[in-house]
């Protein structure tokens, strides 16, 4: 793994936001779901799709707080469009458990 300048750090914007909504994506290659993000009054709700359905339902994500990449181009994924990268890390089977915070923190809050 090569090393990288704290500048190149600071140009990945990572925040922190609420779960407003989430749907499942059944028309997705891969089992996913939908997730609408509230990251304060800043940047607003991004929504995104995320292959998290071997740990989480739609019910159980609306109201979590999430960290997410918000300043990667949108790209489309089938007729949906996602604006961020949710983030987490995988499980002993490499499915994906969610970053999440300690503590209920405001949402828009960038990570340092």
């Amino acid at each position: 793994m090569s090393e990288i300048s704290f500048e190149d750090f600071a140009k990945v914007d990572v925040r922190v936001g609420t779960v407003v909504e989430a749907q499942a994506f059944p028309e997705a290659r891969r089992p996913a779901i939908k997730l609408w993000v509230d990251f304060g009054s800043e940047l607003g709700v991004r929504k995104t799709s995320a292959q998290l359905t071997v740990h989480y339902t739609p019910e159980k994500l609306v109201g979590r707080q999430v960290a997410a990449v918000v300043n990667f181009p949108a790209k489309q994924i089938g007729k949906f469009m996602s604006e961020i990268l949710v983030l987490g890390f995988p499980d002993s089977d490499g499915a994906v458990v969610l970053l999440n915070v300690d503590e209920n923190v405001p949402d828009g809050g960038r990570l340092f």
